[in-house]
């Protein structure tokens, strides 16, 4: 399974023999999470009207794993002396899996502020070293993906005719701030075309380098965060992208 989507573009990466793990012990669960992830699409319209929170097309992702089984859940570590709780703590993951043969915890970070990715790997160790989980998940934008951006909101400003921010606005886009504006004209008033002055600024500003991205994840796992606990990680491809309506999830269940 992890071969089909590396096959489709998705960047993946384990450690601490999380692909013989689930080969063995979560086929039927890896199965689940593959056929949620090939289904993942969004439209360029979609990425510029969420303002770079989290789109519809994330939100549809998440949809099609609870349904799945993959529920959120509160793991809550107590210790007590005497009968009384001395020490607690909690854990909320996105995403629980329960299986015959053990747990998987999966986070999805679209667009967060980086340091999010140091929250869930350490959830992930804690809960690992207590044997709540047998292993971790992370999905976020993959590097192609990452790296395309401009080009994808660019050519979809050029080809949707969109010359200025009365456009913007009419293509359901989320108010902007003044600061942004003015960065715009700015780049336009120097002769830089519409299209590349305004996805220069939304991409720098909503999807930067600050941001969850497979880089920043890669980069973490590579030092340790997380160990020992077995990790699979995912980056979504930029063939994702798409100029077709994405489906919604056949009952629309909401998570």
């Amino acid at each position: 399974m992890l071969d089909d989507l590396r096959l489709r573009g998705f960047d993946i990466a384990v450690s601490n023999h999380a692909e013989a793990i689930l080969s063995v012990d979560f086929p039927r669960e890896v199965a689940e999470l593959a056929e949620a992830l090939t289904a993942f699409s969004l439209s360029a319209g979609e990425l510029i009207a969420s303002g770079g929170g989290e789109a519809p097309s994330t939100q549809r992702l998440r949809r099609r794993l609870t349904q799945a089984g993959w529920t959120k859940h509160v793991f809550r570590t107590e210790t007590k002396i005497d009968g009384k709780v001395r020490q607690a703590q909690s854990h909320e993951i996105d995403h629980v899996r329960r299986a015959v043969k053990g747990t998987l915890a999966l986070e999805i970070e679209w667009n967060n502020k980086d340091p999010f990715f140091d929250r869930d790997l350490e959830n992930f160790q804690r809960l690992h070293a207590q044997s709540a989980i047998s292993l971790g998940i992370v999905v976020t934008r993959g590097s192609a993906l990452q790296s395309g951006l401009f080009d994808l909101v660019r050519d979809f400003v050029t080809e949707q005719g969109i010359t200025g921010e009365k456009d913007v606005t009419a293509h359901g886009m989320k108010d902007r701030t003044q600061r942004q504006r003015e960065k715009v004209a700015k780049s336009v008033a120097r002769g830089m075309p519409f299209a590349d002055a305004f996805a220069r600024q939304f991409v720098s500003d909503k999807f930067g380098q600050a941001t969850t991205h497979w880089a920043k994840l890669e980069d973490r796992v590579k030092r340790g965060v997380g160990n020992p606990c077995p990790l699979l990680l995912v980056g979504l491809p930029a063939a994702a992208i798409t100029d077709t309506p994405p489906a919604e999830p056949k009952d629309g269940l909401l998570f």
